[in-house]
């Protein structure tokens, strides 16, 4: 097993990177308004359909529909870099409804939407939870009704983040009441300037910017619909497989910046780095990210051969983001009181980024994408353990 790249892998690693390093004038400016809490602004927009000119948001889908026909493990490298640049960019168009409609879309879908996609000309909102519906995810209520050449919605769901700038909401609502709950879902692609559809901001943990969305008898046209009426379910797992990849350059990038910190700062006239408990919790996180780097280079393999990742994905997930969370909470018993001051502060660390940033998008990583107590139902249903 060699645990390295190819040589021609790593020539396209180091492409990937190049771009990235001209373009780090613009990613601190996209770095700047992720931390705001209000989801893509003009400079995310700028870099997206930079990315999408060179084929690097969606380098494993065919050329015909905007990718560069790469490999999964391409894919993969592509992933790594852009998060140890920017972090865990959302994009919900590359990462769950593309290869969904990818799969299982028609022909006219797919010429429609993957192209823009795949050139950062679009963006999707995930319309998944519901207030009654979370980590239950099938209980959701959401209604769409057959009426002719379109099917009429109405419901709310809650949480979508990025439904304030996104052009289209992948939404999953339910066409046959009658069905076990699993069963009678329906994924469909809606525009979400569709008459009928009201979006309201709801302010989250750090000032990040969520929202809920209501339908109200909105006409969606019935070819909006993806892949086969009821089969809805299948298609929701898959693409949550594919959201539930963790890329490891985010830690990796936050592990450089807390080492430079504590090797750099005195506290009580010795530099951090010496204090034994940092170094012995540092030491531990520096092996929980190789380990989850291992796990997402697992996913590509899997993807590789044709297979979509289930318990992998989820085990991924549950371990990266467990990781970061571990990061930000060793940044802030390190700066102690520090890590509670705001953006602004003459006193804050790093212009308060540590808490302010990291810590909350670490806690909410815990939640969102299946909270990590459902990723170990999932795991341990897959190994034979009965539902909890």
């Amino acid at each position: 097993m060699e645990f390295k790249y190819t040589k021609e892998e790593e020539e396209f690693r180091q492409e990937v990177r190049q771009f990235l390093q001209s373009e780090s004038e613009l990613i601190e400016k996209v770095k700047q308004e992720e931390i705001s809490g209000a989801g893509w602004g003009p400079y995310t927009w700028e870099f997206m359909r930079k990315a999408g000119v060179k084929g690097y948001l969606t380098p494993s889908w065919p050329q015909k529909y905007g990718g560069l026909g790469a490999s999964h493990m391409e894919r993969y490298i592509v992933s790594e870099e852009l998060a140890y640049c920017l972090g865990r960019l959302a994009a919900v168009g590359v990462g769950m409804a593309g290869p969904v409609i990818l799969h299982s879309g028609t022909e006219e879908q797919k010429e429609e939407f993957l192209p823009r996609i795949a050139r950062g000309e679009i963006e999707f909102s995930l319309g998944y939870t519901e207030p009654e519906a979370g980590s239950d995810l099938a209980s959701l209520e959401i209604r769409a009704v057959r009426d002719g050449d379109y099917y009429i919605i109405n419901g709310q769901k809650v949480y979508n983040t990025a439904s304030h700038y996104s052009q289209y909401h992948w939404l999953a609502a339910r066409t046959d009441p009658a069905a076990k709950k699993h069963r009678g879902i329906s994924m469909f692609i809606v525009d979400l300037k569709s008459p009928g559809i009201t979006i309201r901001p709801l302010t989250g943990l750090g000032k990040f910017r969520t929202n809920e969305v209501f339908y109200d008898d909105v006409k969606v046209p019935a070819d909006r619909l993806v892949g086969e009426e009821n089969r809805g379910w299948e298609y929701l797992i898959a693409a949550l497989a594919f959201e539930r990849t963790w890329y490891a350059g985010e830690n990796i990038y936050e592990l450089e910046t807390l080492l430079d910190y504590i090797r750099n700062t005195k506290r009580n006239g010795k530099p951090i780095a010496d204090d034994p408990t940092v170094r012995q919790d540092v030491a531990q996180l520096a092996i929980d990210i190789e380990v989850g780097r291992l796990f997402g280079l697992r996913i590509a393999c899997i993807i590789e051969k044709g297979d979509i990742p289930t318990y992998e994905s989820s085990m991924t997930k549950l371990f990266g983001s467990e990781t970061a969370y571990n990061l930000a909470a060793e940044w802030m018993k390190i700066i102690a009181p520090y890590g509670q001051l705001n953006m602004g502060s003459k006193h804050a660390i790093d212009d308060g980024r540590p808490g302010r940033v990291l810590y909350n998008r670490a806690t909410r990583s815990l939640i969102t994408a299946g909270t990590s107590e459902i990723q170990r139902n999932i795991i341990a249903m897959q190994l034979g353990l009965p539902r909890g």
